[in-house]
């Protein structure tokens, strides 16, 4: 079965005015859909074909004849986690999560300090999380650069903030801090990353 395009989880205006209905139009209505149906197209008649998502971007990941597949695979996967990433009702961050983060990284202020500056100093195109490393049963902040994802290296991402430039450009032309410390002050879904913890 093909993959598709799922709808925003809320209005494409709701996260106005920290990002547009017309950001959504184009990131998600012409740069998400075009992975999808780019994904579609590498893995027809494939033996990927009728895998899971997760399973694709694992398979593929650091494979140089499967670099296409991983690329559209990692971004529609980094592109659904980072819609889910995003809420238009600002909330605290829940309680079990706020301790964690204060455990590991000293306080609250000192983690958005880092994720901000994590995104900031991604060079070019990619990503910012924030990930649980089971092993070590911490939580750290990681970048990433294009579709590469915390998924292909053993991580469990919790929270995403997409740092390519049709993320923020058209609210925050080059401005990608600003974009970033509105992330963390306002559109972060920490409920979502609580529940990724869980």
């Amino acid at each position: 079965m093909a993959f598709e395009l799922a709808p925003l989880p809320y209005a494409k205006d709701a996260l106005q005015p920290y990002m547009s209905s017309e950001t959504l139009d184009f990131h998600h209505g012409k740069h998400h859909n075009a992975y999808v149906t780019k994904l579609n197209e590498l893995i027809a008649g494939t033996a990927f074909e009728g895998q899971s998502l997760e399973d694709i971007v694992k398979a593929t990941a650091g494979k140089a004849e499967s670099q296409a597949i991983f690329n559209n695979a990692g971004q529609h996967w980094n592109h659904t986690f980072f819609w889910n990433s995003l809420t238009p009702k600002a909330s605290a961050i829940p309680g079990e999560l706020e301790k964690r983060i204060i455990s590991d990284f000293g306080s609250v202020e000192a983690f958005k300090k880092a994720f901000v500056d994590a995104g900031i100093g991604q060079f070019g195109s990619g990503w910012a999380w924030l990930v649980e490393d089971t092993k070590e049963g911490k939580l750290k902040i990681t970048k990433s650069a294009n579709a590469d994802t915390p998924l292909a290296h053993g991580l469990k991402p919790l929270i995403t903030a997409d740092v390519w430039e049709h993320a923020y450009y058209i609210d925050y032309r080059n401005r990608r801090p600003d974009f970033l410390k509105a992330f963390v002050d306002t559109l972060a879904n920490w409920e979502f990353a609580a529940q990724n913890l869980g």
